[in-house]
């Protein structure tokens, strides 16, 4: 099981920018990589992903023009760029990897075994 840890949360106000980072414990280019966050008081929900190759991303309509999703398959890390931040972005961020099935990128939670503990992301307003 690959292991994965976050890093690069904490209190920004809005409008601000922050990137998060997932560095994950062996080949990460074996693997789908996507964030998922988790507000207070809502269930965990898709926020990006990108594929294996790097080649091909998926994200959710909320964060569109705002959030870009990279990978450096050399490092085993995946970043998480936000500008432009909300106070309605405040959640835990997690990123979560999946074995790769081509280009597929899932926007279940369900879809993914391996997950990190979290990072706080909180937005003022």
């Amino acid at each position: 099981q690959v292991q994965l840890v976050e890093s690069g949360g904490g209190l920004v106000q809005a409008g601000g920018s922050l990137r998060l980072s997932c560095v994950a414990s062996e080949r990460s280019s074996r693997y789908v990589i996507s964030w998922f966050r988790r507000a207070p008081g809502k269930a965990r929900a898709f926020v990006m992903g990108i594929t294996a190759s790097g080649e091909f991303v998926n994200y959710a309509d909320s964060v569109a023009g705002r959030f870009t999703i990279s990978r450096d398959n050399a490092k085993n890390m995946v970043y998480l760029q936000m500008i432009n931040l909300k106070p309605e972005d405040t959640a835990v961020y997690y990123c979560a990897a999946a074995r790769s099935t081509e280009n597929d990128i899932p926007s279940s939670p369900g879809a993914y075994s391996n997950w990190g503990q979290g990072t706080q992301v909180t937005v003022s307003s």
